[in-house]
Parts: structure tokens; sequence; C-alpha cells
């Protein structure tokens, strides 16, 4: 037999690796049609690193930066969503072109559908504010704070950032200190620098 047999009986082909990733891809359409699966996701390269993207069949649920730990993310919710999850899907193209645009300068706000079953109480109401913060535009957390109905909750604002399920998308990274600096962010301080100067930029 000759080396060149050898190789090509040894090596999968393109075919093979298509052929799998079609069956993937059917079984995940499958599972989602027949509400089989809790939450379907997706890792996605960007200008600030490698993003996780999550959905759940009510709109995207988590984004995750890399520091954020996926393999973490990910059993956080399979503990709060279920258990049921599924890598890859149609539910995060959307998200995913929308996320390209927005890194490009096309794009100023995002309009997936959300799913903000991971917030609770005040920290939901902070979320449902940032969106109302313009493109390019900050607030303080003490603005925040007044905005969410709470305006002594200072320190909860700023919890209630630090634990957003779905930065960029809601842009907690437009809250800042009433002196203008940036406080915390929890894909870290350069990627914060890095979204607000995109964005006035533009």
């Amino acid at each position: 037999m000759s080396d060149t047999t050898i190789q090509f009986l040894t090596q999968p082909t393109e075919t093979d690796d298509e052929r799998l990733a079609s069956l993937h891809a059917a079984l995940v359409r499958r599972a989602t049609s027949e509400a089989l699966v809790d939450t379907t996701y997706r890792i996605v390269d960007s200008p600030v690193g490698r993003l996780l993207l999550a959905a759940t069949d009510s709109g995207v649920v988590r984004v995750a930066y890399e520091v954020e730990d996926h393999d973490q993310v990910l059993d956080t919710l399979g503990a709060s969503i279920g258990s049921r999850i599924l890598r890859g899907g149609d539910r995060l193209d959307e998200l995913a072109r929308e996320l390209e645009a927005y890194f490009g300068g096309r794009r100023r706000s995002f309009d997936v559908p959300l799913d903000l079953r991971l917030a609770h109480g005040f920290r939901l109401a902070v979320l449902r504010h940032l969106g109302e913060i313009p493109y390019g535009a900050t607030e303080s957390y003490g603005e925040v704070a007044v905005a969410a109905g709470s305006p002594r909750a200072v320190r909860a604002v700023g919890s209630a950032c630090a634990t957003n399920p779905l930065p960029i998308v809601v842009p907690c990274h437009r809250v800042v200190r009433s002196d203008g600096t940036l406080g915390g962010y929890l894909g870290g301080l350069p990627v914060k620098e890095r979204l607000l100067a995109l964005e006035r930029a533009a």
C-alpha cells in the first residue's frame, strides 16, 4: 500500500467534517423545534476577545467575556435555566450579525429579543434603564439609581452593572463615576475604555 493511500485512509476528509457539522446542526434544529433544549450557545470572536452568546426560546439570555470563564458560565446557566444546553443552532445568528455591525461602527443599538430572567428586583430595573442611555453618552451611578427608582442605591447600581448578564447589548459600560472616571467593569477597564472610545468616535 502506498504512502498516499495510507494518508487518505487515516486522515478525515473535508466531506466527513461537513457531514458531521450538518448532522449536529440538524440535531440542534430538531431539539430546538421540539422544545428539547433549554439553551443554545455559540462563541464568537470580537475586538474585545471571544464572547459566549447564549439564548433561550425567549431571547438572548447571556453574553459573557472570556475572563468570566465560559465553562463556568455554562455551568451557571445549566443550574439556573436547565441542563439541556447545546452548542449551535440559528438562535444567535442575528445577535452575531448585530455585534459585528456594532464593532464596525455601523450599529448603535441592538434589536434582538432579550431574556432577562437572570436579573431580579432592583437589578432588573437598572438593566431596563441602561438600554435607555444613548449611544456615545454616559450616566453616573447616581443618575442611574435615580432613574431606576432608588436614589440612594448607588452601590446597588454598581452591583447590578457588575453582574449584568448581557454586557455590550445592555450597555453597562456607559455607567461611570460622578467625577467622570470609569469605575469598574466586568470585562476589565481596557474593554470599557475601548467600548466608550468606539462609541465616541462614531
